[in-house]
């Protein structure tokens, strides 16, 4: 996967820690992770995203022709109001997430760390004869995120897109150093990894693979507008929602805070009571420490797993919650 060239200069800030992939090029932490957790969920300090990719989407036609590519109804998206949506396959599937704003004059777009070219190259060729312009902006813009309640002010002229748990910031590059020295303290991803997976907030890439469908993860309604037609996928999401369920669901795990190690992404999710040798029913997206909760989890399971079966994620011991309906 193609990344961004360069590591964040904030990797230089004392007490970072690089991250690994899909985060790498930032940092996971600054010396001290739930200290960071309890500050962003606080409301106070700022994450280092700008290893994210940035597009823009500029011309006079642009918000009614990503209406025909996108899940999401933007046809009439008012300046300043942030919403999010994806691009399916022709069988429904997901193949890219995308958090956007319109700014009245561009509609400025952010993706998962590498995932932009290949969406430019979606975008591009869909243009046809619309009066719309596609830029990367990776090399110029960095994603900066401020928590909710955070009396941070964003720099004059700076694009943003506001949502209930916080500000994303389009942020020039050259400028990340001087709001960092500014606007500390610096929190790394982990935190806000942490606080996402808490939220049950699925991520592309973590929370989906090659055959994930929309209603799995729980993207109908926030990323995925079911009054609106016309784009590619829509016959799947469409019959899936009226017609059937899906064959998967997210679930969030406590897991047994015993245990030294959190279970990696892939981690197979068993019934405890098959042991570790029993029938693989899902697998582990997201692990994270939290500071309130202990050790927890997303996973990926068989939509037919009993709701209230324990599980065991590898050989961790992990009781589920509800995130989608079986």
């Amino acid at each position: 996967m193609l990344r961004h060239s360069s590591a964040s200069p904030l990797l230089s800030l004392p007490g970072a820690v690089p991250a690994e992939a899909p985060d790498d090029g930032v940092a996971a932490h600054y010396g001290d992770l739930f200290r960071e957790q309890r500050a962003l969920a606080d409301g106070s300090g700022f994450v280092d995203l700008s290893h994210r990719g940035v597009v823009t989407v500029s011309g006079p036609e642009r918000l009614s022709w990503l209406h025909l590519l996108l899940t999401q109804h933007v046809s009439e998206l008012p300046p300043g109001q942030a919403t999010e949506a994806l691009v399916l396959s022709a069988h429904g599937h997901v193949e890219h997430a995308v958090y956007l704003v319109d700014d009245g004059e561009t509609t400025w777009l952010h993706t998962e760390p590498g995932t932009q070219e290949a969406l430019i190259a979606y975008l591009e060729s869909m243009k046809f004869f619309y009066r719309v312009e596609v830029a990367d902006r990776t090399d110029d813009f960095a994603v900066v995120h401020l928590p909710a309640g955070s009396l941070t002010e964003a720099p004059e002229g700076t694009v943003v897109r506001e949502v209930a748990h916080g500000r994303d910031l389009f942020l020039p590059r050259a400028a990340l150093e001087s709001f960092a020295a500014a606007h500390g303290p610096a929190i790394g991803v982990l935190a806000l990894e942490a606080l996402r997976v808490e939220a049950h907030r699925p991520r592309l890439g973590l929370e989906t693979d090659h055959r994930t469908i929309p209603h799995e993860v729980g993207w109908i309604g926030s990323a995925v507008h079911l009054q609106k037609g016309c784009y590619r996928g829509q016959e799947t999401v469409a019959r899936v929602h009226n017609l059937g369920k899906p064959p998967r669901r997210l679930v969030f795990l406590h897991l047994d805070g015993s245990e030294v190690h959190l279970p990696p992404h892939g981690t197979p999710i068993r019934l405890a009571a098959d042991g570790e040798e029993g029938r693989q029913l899902g697998f582990v997206t997201t692990s994270a420490r939290h500071h309130e909760l202990g050790p927890i989890a997303l996973a990926l399971v068989k939509r037919n797993v009993p709701v209230d079966a324990p599980l065991i994620a590898g050989g961790t011991a992990a009781a589920q919650e509800v995130v989608v309906e079986p």
